[in-house]
């Protein structure tokens, strides 16, 4: 008896597993992720850039010296001849950058609504299918973790409403599901 219950267990828990794991594969292969390298390539040859004119034309973003000794004063940088140089550097990747980041919120959006659709449409199945004990609980189940994951993956990305409301969404379902379930 409590190995029949063990192993049914067992089972809802793969289910749960391998349903997300299906989703996330299928996205990978539908869907695929803005990689970095896209948005930024490695140059073989990097010029050194000294100056923000230089820097701002290879859509770099020029930063100031932040060391001071005073709010009002930098601390001047001298090149190997004695001379005063501009002080500062240039992030030549700034602006591949924010495009990439635009591009990885963008992606991160569209999977967290499908995940949710995802997973919604799971917690039907797991309530059309009430007379299989099995799927009846392990879709159901298996749904709520595909909200979690997909929170997961935009909390980063969500304002502090969004946050608010995929909590709010998450605790309606859970206690829709409890009443649902155990009236």
């Amino acid at each position: 008896m409590i190995e029949n219950k063990v192993l049914k267990w067992a089972l809802i828990l793969g289910i749960i597993v391998v349903l997300n794991l299906f989703f996330a594969y299928a996205m990978k292969v539908v869907y695929s992720e803005p990689k970095y390298e896209e948005f930024c390539q490695d140059k073989q040859v990097v010029e050194k850039i000294d100056t923000r004119e230089m820097c701002l034309e290879q859509g770099g973003q020029w930063n100031e010296n932040i060391y001071r000794d005073s709010p009002e004063k930098p601390i001047p940088v001298f090149d190997e001849n004695g001379e005063v140089i501009n002080p500062g550097y240039c992030d030549l990747y700034f602006t591949c950058n924010q495009e990439y980041q635009t591009a990885k919120e963008g992606y991160e959006r569209n999977v967290f609504m499908t995940l949710i659709g995802l997973g919604v449409i799971s917690i039907v199945i797991g309530f059309v299918m009430a007379t299989q004990p099995i799927v009846s609980v392990a879709f159901p189940l298996g749904g709520v973790l595909a909200f979690i994951v997909a929170s997961i993956r935009y909390w980063q990305f969500a304002s502090e409403f969004l946050q608010v409301g995929i909590l709010g969404l998450a605790l309606a379902v859970l206690v829709y599901l409890g009443i649902r379930k155990f009236k």
